[in-house]
């Protein structure tokens, strides 16, 4: 199986791909290839070429061929996330990437006890290109700064609201995600799916997103870990919109 690699979309000049001093040493010194030796070079915009390896000064590789791929979802999908604690978003990143999310919107809310720095979000966005890498993805997720989640529901009772938006409630008598999901005739071209922090949504933050056009759903009869919910509420999504439990748009 060839290598996988995110190149910056402004360093593919066809047919020609400039390749930074990190990847090259990467390439060469890690993964132990050669001059001639070929990997998919992906712009994690929904591109990838076949390329091959040149040893040259600076860096570069060259464009064999167009791959024609397809790994991604048919529907975007937005994932909102309250920061848990810790290193813990980390995981959700990685594993959010492999399952094909689209977006990840961290937010700020009541109980949220994590204060990220820009490194944080700079460690996030290396970890979502890794994982698309890995999982042969044709897009890297975007990973949105953090704010508050006031002003996420502030952008969302201004939107049109076209695509669904969910949001998990524990302890709330609210219908299962997945019949809801499987309610529709054909996939919408995006969803928002938002997760809590420990100890869940505040009541003025559920009654606060029902408001903006959130609709209140449950994930099962168990309380999940923040970490765990994500995981849990994606695989569904996947399974019903990429499982065919829905029917695909022509």
């Amino acid at each position: 199986m060839l290598q996988r690699l995110v190149i910056d979309p402004a360093r593919i000049q066809s047919p020609t791909i400039w390749l930074t001093a990190d990847q090259h040493h990467y390439l060469t010194r890690v993964l132990r290839l050669k001059a001639g030796d070929h990997f998919v070079a992906m712009d994690g915009q929904g591109h990838s070429w076949l390329v091959t390896l040149e040893l040259t000064h600076p860096p570069q590789a060259s464009i064999v061929e167009t791959v024609e791929v397809q790994t991604e979802l048919p529907i975007a999908i937005t994932l909102v996330v309250a920061l848990p604690k810790g290193n813990t978003l980390d995981d959700v990143v990685r594993q959010a990437t492999e399952l094909g999310v689209s977006c990840i919107a961290p937010v700020i809310s009541d109980r949220t006890l994590l204060n990220p720095s820009s490194q944080k979000l700079e460690r996030w966005r290396r970890i979502a290109q890794e994982a698309a890498e890995q999982s042969e993805r044709q897009q890297v997720p975007t990973i949105l700064e953090p704010i508050a989640f006031t002003d996420h529901l502030q952008k969302v009772a201004q939107s049109s609201l076209a695509s669904p938006h969910y949001l998990c409630a524990t302890r709330h008598n609210a219908p299962h995600l997945l019949p809801l999901l499987s309610s529709h005739s054909y996939p919408p071209p995006a969803l928002s799916i938002a997760i809590g922090p420990e100890g869940g949504w505040t009541e003025p933050e559920l009654n606060d997103a029902i408001a903006a056009g959130y609709q209140p759903v449950s994930l099962g009869s168990r309380i999940l870990r923040a970490v765990t919910a994500p995981i849990v509420a994606l695989s569904m999504i996947v399974a019903v919109y990429e499982g065919g439990m829905v029917g695909q748009r022509e």
